[in-house]
């Protein structure tokens, strides 16, 4: 197998395998129980947690979804920002709720590859409630920068790995650096020695770059966009395999650029540990409904977002099988633990 297509391999989420396989050691799916659970739904205020801070990715997108959502659920909601560990100050948060179906955290690949590299709970202590759609990554500078394209990039890590900084949110082996990472481990780079700096949110990671402290930052193509839009970055690459419609058209994916990549992520909604079928039924079924509402289709096209929705019990073959390939990275560049 060749490099790009291994990297592609780890990164890539294999939806077509997840009608056969196996889970072991995660959380047991919801099943004809459900079916004669008690009904539930909210009769209090629902906590929608951000894992990062105001203007990072959860956050941008449970700003969106969360007034759509209203249409669908009998009470408030409000988004609540919990930044900090990854990831995890946003998971330990919501497990301090055993057994509530009010509480739910947005959730993304990082909940694999923290956990992979020491640090962050693992995503069998939480509750797993369904997959709402997948993203791409895209790598930006700023518009005067000298680095115009991606070639530009890795050419510059190759004369020298340090010279070049990268703002990335918020841990190195999550699926921004990776957006990065990848394309110069494809290209025959020691990643180990890229000069990285963690922030808490890309958009924290973005000021740093406008404001000359940081070169490049890898951020969600959908944030990326916005950015782009207001002549604000420079976009040198996008981790898709094709490239992408509008604003992003003129954007090289890094296939093109001679890195044989392909990085994507996702966002789920993630319960705290102790939910019953009752309250993952009653969430699978309104969120599959507001998904279907106009206002969402729209966001879908506006931010380059894949729409997959998955059941809870989808989500956790869906998780088992990530965790693989997301070990599989983080071991090959020294990360997991």
């Amino acid at each position: 197998m060749k490099a790009g297509l291994a990297v592609r391999r780890w990164c890539g989420c294999r939806d077509l395998a997840l009608a056969a396989c196996v889970v072991l050691g995660a959380p047991p799916a919801i099943d004809d129980a459900a079916a004669a659970a008690p009904e539930w739904k909210p009769d209090k205020s629902i906590e929608l947690i951000a894992t990062n801070a105001p203007g990072g990715g959860s956050d941008r997108i449970l700003r969106i979804f969360v007034k759509i959502l209203g249409n669908y659920v009998p009470t408030p909601v409000s988004v609540v920002n919990k930044p900090g560990g990854g990831g995890s100050v946003a998971y330990n948060y919501v497990n301090q709720h055993p057994g509530d179906g009010h509480f739910l955290v947005m959730g993304s690949r990082a909940i694999l590859t923290n956990h992979i590299a020491g640090h962050g709970p693992s995503y069998t202590t939480l509750t797993p409630v369904l997959h709402l759609f997948k993203e791409y990554i895209s790598v930006t500078v700023k518009p005067v920068s000298p680095i115009r394209t991606g070639k530009d990039l890795v050419n510059f890590i190759k004369r020298d790995p340090t010279a070049v900084s990268f703002g990335i949110a918020t841990s190195v082996g999550g699926p921004n650096h990776q957006g990065a990472a990848v394309a110069l481990k494809a290209a025959g780079i020691d990643i180990k020695k890229m000069k990285n700096v963690i922030f808490p949110s890309g958009g924290a990671a973005t000021t740093a770059m406008l404001g000359g402290h940081i070169d490049v930052v890898p951020i969600s193509v959908a944030f990326g966009a916005s950015l782009l839009r207001n002549k604000q970055v420079r976009m040198i690459a996008v981790t898709s395999p094709t490239r992408l419609p509008g604003v992003l058209a003129d954007v090289p994916t890094w296939k093109e650029q001679g890195s044989d990549v392909e990085v994507s992520t996702w966002r789920i909604f993630v319960g705290p540990k102790g939910m019953t079928p009752a309250q993952i039924a009653y969430w699978e079924q309104v969120v599959q409904r507001a998904t279907q509402a106009d206002e969402w289709k729209k966001e879908l096209a506006e931010n380059f977002w894949q729409h997959r929705f998955m059941s809870h019990a989808e989500t956790l073959k869906f998780l088992a099988l990530d965790h693989e390939d997301a070990k599989a990275f983080l071991t090959e560049i020294g990360l997991a633990r």
